[in-house]
């Protein structure tokens, strides 16, 4: 393959450098448990696992992956299925591209196969930073959204994640790699 080629394909493929996400699990963390990123439907239902790694001594680290979910986990922008934290209607969108959010689950590799068995439940958690919580989606192109208490965010070509702070007002700000904290009620 030429440079030619290979410099069209890394634009096509998005060029952003990966999303690490370092985090601490609080709370007793059984020995087989993982954290996982998933693509999921508008309904927030998971489609495909993305990224999991194991939880070691309360810690974990998630590399998030460049390249885009499969086309079976994108679905076209609009304001109709725009179901992201602190989005309350009325929603504008600049653009209707395609995209995919990302939520994050555990779930015990009871196997140790490294990977989830259909036998193994998925818990889904929240990551939660200094400022709010972890949003991370994909989107097809540049797009602008737009909805009520002042949500904002201007979206770029690839992965994007944020830390939405809910209040009176919707706060959002770029999240860098960095440090989120999850917090798991395991319950007996």
């Amino acid at each position: 393959m030429n440079a030619r080629a290979l410099a069209l394909a890394a634009l096509l493929l998005g060029t952003a450098a990966a999303l690490s996400v370092t985090g601490t699990v609080v709370g007793t963390v059984p020995s087989d448990l993982r954290v996982s990123g998933w693509a999921v439907s508008p309904a927030g239902q998971p489609l495909e696992e993305l990224v999991s790694v194991p939880v070691t001594g309360n810690t974990f680290r998630l590399e998030i992956p460049t390249s885009p979910p499969t086309f079976r986990a994108q679905t076209a922008l609009s304001p109709r299925n725009v179901a992201w934290p602190g989005v309350l209607d009325p929603v504008r969108v600049s653009a209707q591209p395609q995209t995919a959010e990302l939520k994050f689950f555990t779930y015990r590799d009871l196997n140790r196969s490294g990977q989830r068995d259909a036998s193994e439940p998925l818990r889904e958690v929240t990551l939660d930073t200094e400022r709010g919580t972890l949003f991370v989606v994909w989107v097809s192109g540049d797009v602008d959204v737009q909805a009520s208490r002042g949500y904002a965010v201007s979206l770029v070509r690839g992965w994007n994640a944020f830390e939405v702070e809910v209040g009176r007002a919707v706060r959002i700000a770029p999240f860098k790699d960095g440090v989120a904290r999850v917090t798991l009620e395991l319950g007996r």
